[in-house]
C-alpha cells in the first residue's frame, strides 16, 4: 500500500484484535465494518447514537448536580448529627491543611467528571446540528486527556466501604445525593462502554469532515 502524503494516514484503519491495516471504506447508517482476518468490528456508523448519548449525557449531568446539592449521607453518633456532601468533603481538606490533596479530589471526583459531561452535550449537540468541525476535533482531543481522570465511581466506592465500618458505631441514613450519585456514575460508566471514543471521532468524520461527499 503506497502512500502519498501523511493525510493518506486518516483514511487506513488498525484492527485493534489482530493489528491487520485495512483502507476505510463508507458505510451505511446502522451497519460496521469488520476485520477481514479475524472479523473483529473495526468501525461503526450509527446516526441515532448521536440522539442516545446527548439524552445520556443531559440525563448525567442533571444528577451530577443533585449529587453535589444534596447531602451524600446523614451520620448520628451519640446524639449529634452530621451531613456530609461532596463539596463539604473537598473544602474539609483545605480546613484540615491538605491543600494538595484537596485539590487533586476537586479535580478528580468534581471538575474533571463536570467537564466530560459538558463537553459531551456540547459536542452531541454539534453532531445534532452538523456544526463545528474545529470545535468538535478540540472537544475530542480534550476528552481523550480527561476521561481517564474521572474518578466518581472509585470515590463511590470509597464512600460504601467507609459506611460499611461505621455500621456498627453509628445511625446512618442515605441521602439523595448518594442515589444520584449511584444513578450518575451507572449512567458515565455506561456512556463509556457503549460510545468508545473512536466511534465519536468516527461521526465527526462521516457528519462533518466528509458531509460535502455524501
Amino acid at each position: 500500500m503506497k502512500l502519498e502524503n501523511e493525510d493518506a494516514l486518516d483514511n487506513l484503519i488498525i484492527c485493534q484484535k489482530c493489528s491487520t491495516l485495512h483502507e476505510e471504506v463508507p458505510i451505511k447508517d446502522g451497519t460496521k465494518a469488520c476485520c477481514s482476518e479475524c472479523g473483529a468490528i473495526l468501525y461503526s456508523y450509527d446516526s441515532k447514537r448521536i440522539d442516545h448519548g446527548l439524552a445520556l449525557s443531559i440525563t448525567g449531568f442533571i444528577f451530577f448536580v443533585l449529587a453535589n446539592v444534596f447531602p451524600l449521607v446523614q451520620i448520628q453518633i451519640l446524639g449529634h448529627e452530621q451531613f456530609i456532601t461532596i463539596p463539604k468533603t473537598i473544602f474539609s481538606l483545605f480546613d484540615s491543611g491538605f491543600y494538595i490533596v484537596g485539590i487533586i479530589c476537586a479535580f478528580l471526583i468534581f471538575i474533571f467528571p463536570l467537564m466530560i459531561f459538558m463537553i459531551n452535550i456540547l459536542l452531541f449537540i454539534l453532531l445534532k446540528i452538523k456544526r463545528g468541525e474545529k470545535w468538535t476535533k478540540d472537544l475530542l482531543i480534550l476528552l481523550s486527556h480527561i476521561t481517564p481522570w474521572s474518578m466518581t465511581d472509585i470515590f463511590l466506592i470509597s464512600i460504601l466501604v467507609a459506611l460499611v465500618k461505621l455500621i456498627g458505631y453509628a445511625q446512618i441514613h442515605m441521602g439523595i445525593a448518594f442515589w444520584a450519585l449511584m444513578v450518575f456514575v451507572l449512567i458515565d460508566l455506561y456512556i463509556v462502554k457503549s460510545i468508545q471514543l473512536s466511534e465519536l471521532w468516527m461521526l465527526r468524520k462521516r457528519i462533518l469532515v466528509n458531509k460535502d461527499t455524501q
